[in-house]
């Protein structure tokens, strides 16, 4: 069996800092859904905590980031 290389994920600041951001107000919409058993915020903080780990392309990043962040206030919290 042969190894192969991994395969490397170029990662520039800009998506650290948007990872970094994003996963910031997902942790705040994972403790305020789950103290209030609110099944909406605690989704979209699991999806902002999760999603930068698969998404690095530069506009669809805060593109994603912003709408999961708009989606708890557009069904009312």
């Amino acid at each position: 069996m042969r190894n192969t290389p991994l395969r490397i994920i170029p990662l520039s600041d800009s998506s650290l800092y948007w990872g970094i951001f994003f996963s910031a107000f997902g942790l705040g919409y994972f403790v305020y859904g789950r103290k209030q058993k609110a099944v909406v915020p605690l989704a979209c903080g699991l999806a902002l905590m999760v999603y930068p780990y698969f998404v690095t392309h530069a506009i669809a990043l805060p593109a994603i980031g912003f709408a999961l962040i708009a989606i708890p206030w557009l069904l009312k919290i």
